[in-house]
């Protein structure tokens, strides 16, 4: 009986990696689309979770911070296999765009190509795509004037106090507007989850989370060393990232741009990369962490910035029906989510605009990127494929 147990854990091991894998080499699209993929191969076709399931795991994930489409197939891993399975669906999502990222960046490190046309074509989708995403959230995230409010001082803050705990701070301080604007929200009814996680392993999983969270910049400050000071910075934004990937940008560039680490113009260039590839877009550090210390460091950026991801999902699933429908929680979320927006818009002004938009052509090239991804819907890497021909053409004229 063991043995039959343990062939049938391989098999389905097996089966999720290479049904994850197909979805890491296919999913383009971000991560609203990532989760309809997800539900086409998971719930529709393979029939491994119900709809309420994967409903409750999809609103648990945007509850959390971290990459939401990551955390959905982590949690499906977990489902069909256990924590083994979160691992193993993970792998096979994200490594097919960590593998091109790092050739990228290691094309962009051995090339001299800083004045290359197409990479300032590259720099340039970076604005149409932060745009477009921004434009897609303002609806939902921003509906009314108490959250366009949250959102405008998440915006001016970011601008006139640009420190590294800038964005820090105003997600806890929109968090607690939230609590407060909106702690009359009622209660609804919870129905329970099917997420077999035992307690003590959500417990471990959570406790590991905020420990690594309170104590690596304690050991970065006392041991003075490159590599915890990086693991940190990687760390830190994926565990304080709310409302998507793009949300990273930010603080990605003020953990690494002022270090030194990397400079504005390959950091942006791989925004714009990373937009080709499919998967999470969170895979942009495997980019940073090549372009900073060669595919070694690639690898080291991506378990940094996607374990907080992985412990968060894993921790909360044994007390999601706990805190899902609870109304201060909601309300919380509604103020940082609104802050999210400002966050964004900093972004798209600096330090993308400011290092991309540099005459009246690049912004008609923007506004012709923007236009392909929001009007006329095509895919994002013939987007981005358009920005790099677009800035050759510029680079030439």
């Amino acid at each position: 009986m063991k043995n039959s147990g343990s062939e049938q854990t391989i098999k389905r091991l097996i089966e999720i990696l290479v049904v994850s894998t197909k979805l890491g080499l296919t999913s383009f699209g971000g991560p609203t689309a990532h989760l309809g993929y997800f539900h086409e191969e998971y719930v529709r076709k393979r029939k491994w979770m119900d709809e309420k399931s994967y409903a409750d795991l999809v609103a648990l994930a945007q509850f959390l911070p971290g990459p939401a489409s990551s955390q959905v197939g982590i949690g499906i891993g977990v489902a069909r296999a256990g924590v083994l399975g979160g691992i193993v669906s993970f792998l096979g999502f994200t490594m097919p765009s960590v593998i091109v990222l790092i050739l990228f960046a290691m094309l962009l490190v051995g090339t001299d190509i800083g004045d290359a046309g197409w990479l300032h074509g590259l720099k340039i989708v970076a604005v149409a795509v932060v745009a477009h995403a921004i434009l897609g959230m303002v609806k939902n995230l921003t509906p009314d004037v108490k959250r366009k409010t949250i959102a405008l001082l998440a915006l001016v803050g970011t601008l006139v106090w640009q420190t590294a705990f800038t964005q820090v701070g105003i997600i806890v301080l929109a968090g607690l507007a939230g609590l407060w604007l909106f702690k009359t929200m009622e209660q609804s009814e919870i129905s329970p989850s099917k997420f077999l996680v035992s307690k003590k392993v959500g417990a471990i999983c959570l406790t590991l989370f905020t420990v690594l969270l309170g104590v690596l910049p304690v050991l970065r400050e006392l041991t003075g060393s490159y590599w915890v000071a990086v693991f940190d910075s990687f760390y830190r934004a994926g565990a304080l990232v709310f409302g998507g990937g793009h949300v990273v940008l930010p603080l990605l560039e003020q953990e690494l741009v002022p270090m030194g680490w990397i400079s504005d113009e390959s950091f942006l260039a791989g925004y714009g990369a990373a937009q080709a590839v499919p998967g999470p877009l969170f895979t942009f550090a495997a980019y940073l962490g090549a372009v900073m210390n060669g595919w070694q460091g690639g690898l080291f950026a991506t378990i940094a910035i996607f374990l907080p991801a992985f412990l968060l999902i894993v921790g909360a699933l044994p007390f999601w029906d706990v805190l899902r429908n609870h109304p201060k929680i909601k309300g919380a979320v509604m103020g940082v989510n609104a802050a999210v927006i400002g966050i964004l818009l900093s972004a798209l002004y600096h330090p993308i605009w400011t290092s991309s938009i540099m005459k009246s052509a690049d912004f008609a090239l923007a506004a012709i990127l923007f236009s392909m991804l929001t009007f006329w819907k095509l895919p994002p890497w013939i987007v981005v494929l358009a920005g790099a021909v677009g800035g050759t053409l510029l680079a030439i004229w």
